[in-house]
C-alpha cells in the first residue's frame, strides 16, 4: 500500500504546486517535450498508485511507473550518489539535509517487482478478476 500511497504522494504534489513548475524543471534538466512528459508523469504517478494501492493491473501499469523512476533516477538522483538521506550540517538544533541520491528510486522499483512477481495479495482488484480473467481466455480460446 506504501507504495501506491507514495506515488499518489509525488504526483499530487505536482499538481498543487502547479504542473507548468514541474515542467519548467523538466525543460531545465533537458528532458524533451517537458510539458507533455509533465503531465504524463503526473498521469503515471497518480493513475499508477491508485491502481497499486487497489491491487488492478499490476503488471501492467508497473511499466509506465519504473520508466518514470528510471528517468528520475537518470537525469536528477544518480549525480548524488545512493544514499537518500544526507545529514550536511546541524544549526542550532535544525538538521539541513542535501539533496537525495537514487536509493528510494530502487527501493519502489523494488517495491512495484515484488508486487509483479508475487502477486498484490489476495483482496486485490486483479486477486477478485482472476475468475472473470480465466473464465474470458478460456472462452476466448476455444473459438
Amino acid at each position: 500500500m506504501i507504495v501506491g500511497y507514495g506515488f499518489i504522494a509525488h504526483g499530487y504534489a505536482k499538481v498543487v504546486k502547479n504542473p507548468e513548475n514541474f515542467a519548467a524543471i523538466l525543460h531545465a534538466l533537458g528532458v524533451p517535450f517537458p510539458h507533455l512528459m509533465s503531465w504524463a508523469t503526473i498521469v503515471v504517478e497518480l493513475g499508477g498508485g491508485l491502481a497499486i494501492l487497489l491491487g488492478a493491473f499490476v503488471p501492467l501499469i508497473t511499466i509506465p511507473m519504473i520508466m518514470v523512476l528510471l528517468v528520475a533516477t537518470l537525469t536528477v538522483h544518480a549525480q548524488f550518489g545512493f544514499t537518500s538521506i544526507k545529514l550536511m550540517s546541524v544549526t542550532n538544533g535544525v538538521p539541513h539535509f542535501g539533496p537525495p541520491g537514487y536509493e528510494t528510486d530502487l527501493l519502489y522499483i523494488g517495491g512495484l517487482l515484488t508486487l509483479v512477481f508475487g502477486g498484490s495479495g489476495p483482496f486485490a482488484v486483479d486477486t477478485l478478476l482472476k475468475p472473470f480473467y480465466t473464465r474470458l481466455t478460456t472462452a476466448t480460446s476455444r473459438n
